[in-house]
């Protein structure tokens, strides 16, 4: 695959992952996690990104608590990176992208956006889309990765699709973004056919992106600037101003860049996403046993179908259940009904507050 621009990857890796407890916790958010064999959500981001010829070495964007932990499963598959970034405090994704765009080499360099803990399985498809949308993004658009619903899914932000892109084969401008709907809005956009979930993967030159911000969001460009301006280099190690990153507005970048600007483009792909936002996402998109079961680690299912079993320190034996969701880790046990798992989240925060 040979082309004359490479592109910069950004991963973005400063989430907490608690919808994913209790395997997920502040120590070791599920990006970290080897939910699937060898290797975490964090290293096979890497290696999606690994081709030299495609791509330069990435910029990372994470937590400052996760310094060590993200430098062993680098090292682990031999990965490097020409910038590590380390956020003094959570500000969430536009303020983490903006600082990315900083410290880019040029500021005509495309940048890959990419969070660290979501699942492709075809990775071909994916690199494919990415390469099929270098000229609309060259073109100062920026760039969002659109996945074909396949269900009337309510826990995913929406894009509706406008016109083709001029020169673009496979690139559309976008319309609307709609956040999370409602069930009955989910079936009839999905029945009306032109909408894509918002995979969170984006693709920008990084100036076009700190025009952007700096149109609709100044005082969180500022903030960004700031911070990178009197940033502190340690151990290859870069740590923006504390100060002044606090100071920036916390937002997403869809709330704070995309649903605001004009040359917004959208490309359709089917890679076998998954953000796994839930543990009910990670029993859909993985092998399913005789009775539909998936299980991971110690457990006997007997008589049971469609349960997930997370479990590699205790033994675990069901019978004659179905449609649970039951993981084990350390001295915490998570059982609840398969369906419910968008709720672990506000069930850690509330125990959290009764601590």
């Amino acid at each position: 695959m040979a082309q004359t621009t490479k592109i910069t990857p950004v991963i973005l890796s400063g989430g907490s992952g608690k919808r994913l407890w209790p395997l997920s916790t502040p120590e070791k958010p599920k990006q970290f996690l080897d939910l699937f064999g060898p290797l975490s959500m964090f290293q096979l981001t890497l290696q999606r990104c690994g081709d030299e010829r495609v791509y330069r070495k990435p910029i990372i964007v994470g937590s400052a608590s996760h310094s060590e932990i993200m430098r062993e499963q680098m090292q682990e598959v031999g990965s490097t990176a020409s910038t590590i970034i380390l956020e003094p405090c959570p500000r969430n994704t536009a303020p983490a992208i903006a600082l990315a765009a900083l410290a880019a080499d040029n500021p005509t360099d495309l940048l890959l956006v990419m969070p660290s803990d979501h699942i492709i399985k075809n990775v071909r498809a994916f690199q494919k889309a990415v390469q099929e949308s270098l000229s609309v993004a060259q073109s100062r658009w920026l760039v969002t990765f659109g996945i074909e619903p396949t269900e009337a899914a309510t826990g995913y932000g929406y894009i509706q699709q406008g016109d083709a892109i001029v020169g673009s084969a496979r690139s559309l401008s976008a319309n609307k973004f709609i956040e999370k709907p409602t069930r009955q809005n989910a079936e009839k956009m999905l029945a009306d056919g032109g909408y894509h979930w918002n995979a969170g993967i984006f693709l920008f030159r990084a100036d076009a992106y700190l025009e952007a911000m700096d149109r609709y969001s100044p005082d969180m460009l500022v903030a960004c600037r700031a911070a990178m301006d009197s940033e502190q280099t340690r151990d290859g190690l870069c740590y923006p101003d504390p100060d002044a990153f606090a100071s920036a507005p916390s937002d997403s970048i869809d709330y704070a860049i995309m649903e605001k600007a004009e040359k917004i483009a959208v490309t359709p792909v089917n890679p076998g996403w998954s953000d796994l936002g839930s543990w009910d996402s990670l029993f859909e998109i993985c092998d399913k046993d005789q009775d539909s079961n998936v299980i991971f680690g110690k457990a006997e299912a007997i008589g049971s179908n469609n349960n997930l079993i997370h479990s590699r320190e205790l033994e675990i034996a069901v019978l004659g259940v179905d449609n649970l969701i039951i993981v084990t880790h350390e001295n915490k046990v998570l059982v609840l009904p398969r369906g419910l798992s968008q709720n672990v989240k506000s069930m850690m925060q509330e125990l959290e507050t009764e601590d």
